[in-house]
């Protein structure tokens, strides 16, 4: 049965001091100034609780404006061990089905786990009517991540993808530009990263249960995959580079990258999908190994026009350090998107040019080019802006205010808007594997078969042009207790 969320603990006390003749003495005077009533406390729990699950409990949690009653984690002998040290009165769990059976007072969970399990846990705890924070991807694959927009609306959740970078205030400089109308039809979108930074395009490791860390609950982190002995290298972060767990290069950065051109531009679902990957050579014949993710791509997305861009757009990733052209417009000497050119984003219009960094915690550092010679560059941050933009903080706000309420409508990554981008991000991958199919020829041998422009059907979630590409839409099997 859901649980109250809306209509909190925090709405009845209220409602409750209305309808009584007693007088409420206001609780700075009982507590001191800053004193926070425990009714007016969200109680936070994290779902995987190292690493970048630290920062977002930590985050959320508001310099301890709310309160954190549960860590869940499938190793607390790693980073997560600092988070316990952090929040020492939160109960800690390993598998967070037994946390939600167990912690009925949680209002909100953030989920910061290998991409394979945000779609199970946000689904779990979404059926309990608790607000929901997930790193990016949002979800492992498109179908998961249309349902947790679905479920979202309909089960009146406040949700947030913890692509940090939608927060932050430069993105409102670059959709001026654009809003002007001084670049023209815009047109073209060239996306890169140096990523991946992690191995990838290898053979997976042997399985070698004796490498297992102690602590390490393995069982647990599979999630929704069938059970296999322990692969080192997988968890921490190994993970990352194979398509059981992780989502690669795109899964890394893509959420923070093409967000920038997907928000300014006003973007729906892609129209096609083309694709090529590079080839590892350690012999005289190539490495073929398609359960993992390939040491380099290259990806071309179409759009239909909008409002914002007048025209059909294309947009090109790239990604193991292959980036674009120096185009004329801006300086040779002048670094495109971050430094050195490591990762960027250029939206093309007929008369100039945008670029900017990645839209993570980093330098964003946008900049406009025009054909007439004008160059305009946003302006700089305050050093005291709050950690990563207030984006899990503005998640909070608006769990208290409740779903549909002014503060949730202005979160800049919620479901109804990461739902759709997150389809986008993963729709290159789509491409990527289907890029990677064989089979055999007739004549003994086998051959790559997929290798075409992919026609994309969004609103069905179906490529109509190749049947055997629909196979990594969504995930084919889900082990019991584990399913979206």
């Amino acid at each position: 049965m859901k649980e109250k969320s809306d209509e909190s603990r925090r709405s009845f006390i209220k409602k409750s001091a209305i309808a009584s003749s007693f007088f409420i003495v206001p609780r700075n005077v009982l507590g001191g100034v800053g004193f926070i009533s425990p009714s007016d406390q969200l109680n936070l729990a994290a779902i995987g609780s190292g690493g970048k699950g630290r920062s977002d409990i930590t985050n959320a949690s508001v310099k301890g404006r709310e309160r954190v009653v549960a860590l869940c984690d499938v190793d607390f002998s790693g980073s997560a061990a600092q988070t316990v040290k952090q929040f020492p009165n939160a109960k800690l769990y390993a598998d967070y089905r037994e946390m939600f059976d167990k912690e009925k007072d949680i209002d909100a969970v953030t989920i910061s786990t290998p991409d394979h399990v945000h779609g199970p846990a946000a689904k779990f705890a979404m059926e309990r009517g608790k607000h929901v924070y997930v790193q990016k991807p949002m979800t492992h694959n498109i179908r998961e991540a249309r349902m947790l927009t679905q479920m979202a609306r309909t089960n009146k959740i406040v949700s947030q993808m913890g692509n940090q970078g939608a927060s932050n205030p430069l993105l409102k400089t670059v959709q001026g530009w654009i809003d002007s109308g001084k670049m023209g039809k815009i047109a073209k979108v060239q996306i890169w990263t140096n990523r991946p930074v992690w191995p990838q395009g290898n053979a997976m490791p042997k399985p070698d249960e004796a490498l297992k860390p102690k602590d390490l609950d393995w069982n647990l982190w599979l999630g929704p995959n069938e059970f296999k002995p322990y692969v080192p290298g997988m968890h921490p972060f190994g993970w990352r580079g194979w398509w059981d767990y992780g989502t690669g290069a795109l899964g890394d950065v893509g959420c923070h990258l093409i967000d920038i051109p997907f928000r300014t531009l006003g973007l729906k679902y892609p129209t096609d999908a083309e694709c090529s990957v590079g080839t590892l050579y350690t012999k005289r014949s190539p490495e073929y190994n398609p359960e993992g993710c390939p040491a380099s791509s290259m990806i071309t997305l179409h759009f239909d026009a909008t409002k914002k861009s007048q025209s059909r757009i294309e947009m090109t990733w790239m990604d193991g350090g292959i980036r674009p052209s120096h185009p004329d417009l801006i300086p040779a000497n002048e670094d495109m998107g971050g430094t050195n050119g490591a990762n960027g984003v250029m939206i093309i219009g007929e008369k100039g040019i945008i670029t900017t960094n990645i839209n993570d915690s980093s330098p964003m550092m946008p900049k406009l080019y025009l054909s007439d010679g004008t160059r305009e560059v946003g302006p700089e941050l305050p050093k005291d802006i709050e950690p990563e933009y207030g984006h899990q903080r503005r998640w909070v706000d608006a769990c208290k205010a409740g779903f549909n309420s002014k503060e949730h409508k202005e979160l800049t990554s919620s479901f109804d808007y990461a739902g759709p981008m997150t389809e986008t991000v993963l729709m290159g991958n789509l491409a990527i594997r289907s890029y990677l199919l064989k089979r055999d020829n007739g004549k003994g041998q086998s051959e790559f078969f997929a290798r075409k422009k992919l026609l994309w059907d969004g609103e069905n979630m179906r490529i109509t042009n190749l049947e055997e590409a629909n196979q990594f839409v969504g995930r084919a099997t889900y082990r019991e207790g584990w399913t979206v």
